[in-house]
């Protein structure tokens, strides 16, 4: 008689439904409470204009003012107050890319703990599951017979990944990466492709961006993953697992043994 393959990894159908049902409540809601209050912001800098204009207009004197001071600098305050805005927006659209980056995270690795604790106990290997980073993970995605790294979206991912931990950290080796291999995500201030190279090697972490359409790209990035991931992985079809997987799972079966 024979055996049927042992399925080490599964994805059930209403699981994946709900991650990515949840994922996308998360994002709309996040839209709708937090990044549409920001959709008028060049409005709200003019109206801080005319309000100082009119809370200061008691002050001037025809005698001694010249009334193009008074427009100047009330030109001065909507142009700060736009710009505090914009940052605000842009450091709010940032958060919300965070949040959903670490959800994601979370829930693969809580989705990989609970489909190998079915048949492996032990401690070393939960904690390398819930420690190792962004790479590490899908080395091991890779050896499970999937290559999520060919895939159209791990660039996004991975853009993803950094600008998470630029957001986070700031200067270190998350801001290199992004720099050599998504630029896009810095800012240049200057006009103009000659100017670019020169802009691009002197930024730091404050140059930092994450433009309009990135917080869908990322995404919808996400929503492919877990649209991807393989319903059933066989155990016969793990081959070459990582090191650090091996590690902790015979560290595992020396204590349990």
């Amino acid at each position: 008689m024979n055996k049927r393959p042992f399925v080490a990894f599964q994805m059930w159908e209403p699981s994946r439904k709900q991650l990515i049902k949840a994922h996308t409540f998360y994002v709309e809601q996040a839209k709708e409470r937090l990044l549409t209050r920001f959709e008028n912001i060049e409005d709200e800098a003019n109206k801080e204009t005319d309000s100082w204009l009119r809370e200061t207009s008691h002050l001037f004197d025809p005698d001694r003012h010249d009334p193009s001071d008074f427009y100047e600098q009330a030109d001065d305050i909507g142009i700060e107050f736009y710009e505090l805005l914009t940052e605000l927006r842009d450091r709010t659209r940032l958060s919300v890319i965070a949040g959903m980056y670490h959800e994601w995270d979370k829930k693969l690795r809580d989705w990989l703990w609970r489909e190998i604790r079915r048949w492996h106990l032990g401690d070393q290997l939960r904690r390398q599951i819930w420690s190792v980073d962004f790479i590490s993970l899908m080395d091991f995605m890779v050896a499970l017979g999937w290559d999520v790294t060919k895939t159209p979206y791990y660039q996004h991912l991975d853009a993803c990944r950094l600008i998470v931990n630029v957001y986070k950290h700031g200067e270190g080796k998350s801001f290199e990466l992004l720099r050599q291999r998504y630029p896009q995500y810095i800012e240049n201030n200057f006009a103009g492709a000659a100017n670019y190279g020169w802009t691009l090697s002197h930024a730091d972490y404050t140059h930092l961006k994450a433009p309009d359409g990135s917080l869908d790209l990322f995404s919808q990035a996400i929503i492919d993953f877990w649209n991807d991931v393989p319903e059933n992985v066989y155990a016969s079809t793990i081959v070459d697992v990582p090191d650090w997987f091996e590690r902790a799972y015979n560290k595992d079966r020396k204590t349990t043994t």
